[in-house]
């Protein structure tokens, strides 16, 4: 199937094939799906972090012109089960966390909703809550997912014997997705099938998720998705208010529900990055060679619903060291459920081991790209398995002479233009080459063109297109006879778009049925004609460790007298298998680096301990990268395919290029000043004169 792709489209740059639609305005997000006389939720929400709701008077709300229902514990629907903390709302008067759902207000306009909302009285009975995330809170636990501790000879006494440690801690702070479009359901039960239109990386996920809390059985629910405006995994999930709109709709049968979270909503209901404190100590010999490789992880929590950020994972296979010791722990507090944010772990856990290893290289004189070379394991230093295509060195080979890396100079703060002191950083990146099984994708042919059809997620990625291309390349047919159908329940099973996996696992199973089809059709097949194909297990991924690797380059400047920091350009090379698509490839890649420039300069969710909420909640006082923070930005990959990866030879590059990128960030930001900052974001204020 490797020698059957090798045609006209995959691995050319096809214009989405979805562009025209979304800039016409007629391809139709969550909100936008035509309903008959649609009701709006408005949901009501805790103002405190940990208590009770002691009363709920809604009948000022309910006498508010419009309103058709109000929902609370008192009259929401019964739920099936009740284990997932984040799902199963209104089950009572306790509250976990401020902004948990107690209730929704619903009327036929959505300004009759939010002003009725403003009218329904609260009591609460307030208990103290805690909302601070340290290093030793008493509670800090292993989590109840991940690999466990990790121990790998005597990393003590490694390390004490070591000629060269670091030994130093970094923090990376609480950040929120904010996709674009928020999440959205609209909900209508007609007695029997439950219809949610929303926003999700995964429609038969979010399906068979909900089923059984709702106690419905999952052909009773429909979930219809074929556009979505971003998610950066905050969508690979149902969170609660999917489920708030589901239950007022199974409350109102026969009535169309509409929700969409406002921006504000969002920073307490629909996921976030967990901040992560991270004590890192490398141990190496005088020539730089790491003997002793240590990382002590601490994340945020919440007592709701456990969600780990394993800060620890890049750790695991970045660097040779004969001796390692690898803690993971989370803290439970009294704060909203964290969940996905484009590559969870391994972002946020490359800050502190990068920036450790350039500290290492400046402790032995060494180049950063030198010292990573020498410490390029040929095996997983845990496993022994093979890396399927580990070229990580090449990648940062290449940067370095694209970057023009000869021109860094090791001394911090000798390279000025004017007022402006000026650095290069690099850093590295990887990330896991995964596989979900379970996808099915159907293949039929029309009498004008192949119909292909599988339950898989747009979210801004491409699918549309390379998927479509995949599919055409199969079938050795022309792009426009195939006509693909994505993003709805009724179609066959897809796994999430997530983790990097959406193209590799969705192509595997339009591969097996393209053949399929050839086999059972020939080349001259009758309209109607059809074969399915479903993505099983990768052999490979049991004898061989399957990543992804890169580098990223930074060039900073930081004005001498006021600290202000200007990334002046970047550049990311990756090894990532084949290429579908270069178009939407690109976009991809400098889309996570551009999310590492946002965790590298300015985001930063601040959660007010006094009340646990953060008060930064919306997109005026929460900073993201705009088209002025990213003034030079290139991306290239290594040419290559990878057949241990799957059929396709491609691997996922949804996150791969936001894991590392702030830590060159902060790399260049030391060799401009000399100033080492291991807490993000980097502010003014780290670089003043005075400080």
């Amino acid at each position: 199937m490797t020698e059957l792709l090798r045609t006209a489209a995959v691995g050319t740059g096809t214009v989405r094939l979805d562009g025209p639609d979304k800039v016409r305005g007629r391809a139709p997000y969550a909100y936008e799906h035509p309903v008959d006389d649609p009701v709006f939720l408005f949901p009501l929400q805790a103002e405190i972090a940990r208590g009770r709701a002691s009363t709920i008077d809604t009948s000022a709300a309910e006498a508010v012109p419009g309103v058709v229902h109000v929902l609370t514990s008192a009259n929401a629907p019964a739920l099936a089960h009740t284990d997932d903390g984040e799902l199963a709302i209104l089950r009572s008067d306790e509250i976990g966390f401020r902004g948990q759902y107690l209730g929704a207000v619903i009327a036929t306009s959505p300004e009759q909703a939010r002003h009725a909302a403003e009218q329904v009285s609260i009591a609460y009975a307030a208990d103290d809550h805690d909302v601070v995330l340290r290093e030793d809170h008493p509670e800090a636990r292993a989590p109840e997912s991940g690999p466990g501790d990790i121990a790998v000879g005597d990393f003590e006494t490694a390390f004490a014997e070591a000629d060269v440690r670091i030994d130093a801690r970094y923090s990376t702070p609480m950040e929120h997705n904010n996709p674009m479009e928020p999440h959205t359901t609209i909900a209508r039960f007609d007695g029997t099938t439950l219809t949610l239109w929303t926003s999700t990386q995964g429609v038969h996920p979010a399906r068979s998720t909900l089923a059984p809390i709702l106690g419905l059985d999952t052909d009773d629910i429909r979930i219809i998705s074929p556009h979505v405006g971003g998610g950066f995994g905050s969508k690979g999930v149902p969170h609660a208010d999917m489920m708030l709109t589901a239950l007022v709709a199974l409350a109102l049968p026969g009535r169309a529900v509409k929700y969409a979270t406002t921006r504000q909503q969002m920073f307490s209901i629909t996921g976030y990055r967990a901040p992560t404190l991270q004590h890192i100590r490398l141990g190496a010999q005088a020539d730089g060679t790491i003997t002793a490789l240590g990382v002590d992880a601490v994340a945020m929590s919440s007592r709701t619903k456990e969600f780990p950020e394993l800060a620890i994972k890049p750790a695991r296979i970045m660097y040779s060291g004969g001796h390692r010791r690898l803690i993971q722990r989370v803290v439970p507090l009294d704060v909203p459920v964290p969940s996905w944010m484009r590559a969870p772990g391994e972002a946020p856990g490359m800050v502190g081991l990068e920036i450790a290893m350039d500290e290492l290289a400046a402790a032995t004189g060494l180049d950063p790209i030198e010292l990573r070379a020498r410490n390029d394991p040929t095996t997983h230093p845990e496993t022994g398995l093979p890396f399927n295509r580990r070229r990580l060195v090449e990648c940062l080979r290449l940067g370095a002479e694209r970057f023009g890396w000869d021109e860094r100079d090791p001394q911090p703060r000798t390279r000025r233009r004017g007022e402006w002191l000026i650095g290069m950083g690099v850093a590295s990146a990887t990330y896991p080459a995964n596989r979900q099984t379970g996808s099915v994708a159907r293949i039929r042919f029309t009498g004008e063109g192949f119909r292909v059809v599988i339950g898989a997620a747009d979210i801004g990625t491409g699918t549309w297109t390379t998927l479509t291309q995949v599919a055409a390349d199969a079938l050795e047919v022309p792009l426009d006879r195939v006509h693909l159908e994505i993003g709805d329940t009724d179609l066959p099973t897809a796994t999430v778009a997530g983790g990097s996996t959406g193209l590799v696992s969705w192509s595997a199973a339009v591969l097996t049925a393209a053949r399929r089809f050839r086999s059972r059709h020939g080349d001259d097949p009758k309209p109607g004609a059809e074969a399915d194909g479903e993505t099983e297990d990768n052999p490979a991924a049991q004898t061989h460790s399957l990543h992804s690797f890169g580098a990223h380059f930074a060039e900073v400047r930081i004005h001498e007298a006021t600290g202000e920091i200007r990334l002046d350009r970047m550049l990311g090379v990756f090894s990532a298998g084949r290429i579908v698509n270069p178009s939407t490839a690109r976009s991809q890649l400098i889309g996570g680096m551009t999310m590492g420039i946002g965790m590298a300069l300015m985001e930063r969710s601040e959660l007010d301990p006094r009340f646990g909420h953060v008060v930064n909640h919306d997109l005026a006082e929460y900073h993201v990268p705009t088209n002025a923070d990213v003034p030079d930005i290139d991306v290239t990959w290594l040419d290559e395919d990878d057949p241990l990866a799957g059929p396709l030879g491609a691997r996922g590059i949804g996150e791969i290029g936001i894991v590392g990128s702030a830590a060159a960030i902060a790399n260049a930001a030391h060799n401009a000043t000399g100033v080492r900052c291991r807490d993000l974001p980097l502010l003014c204020d780290a670089f003043l004169p005075d400080r």
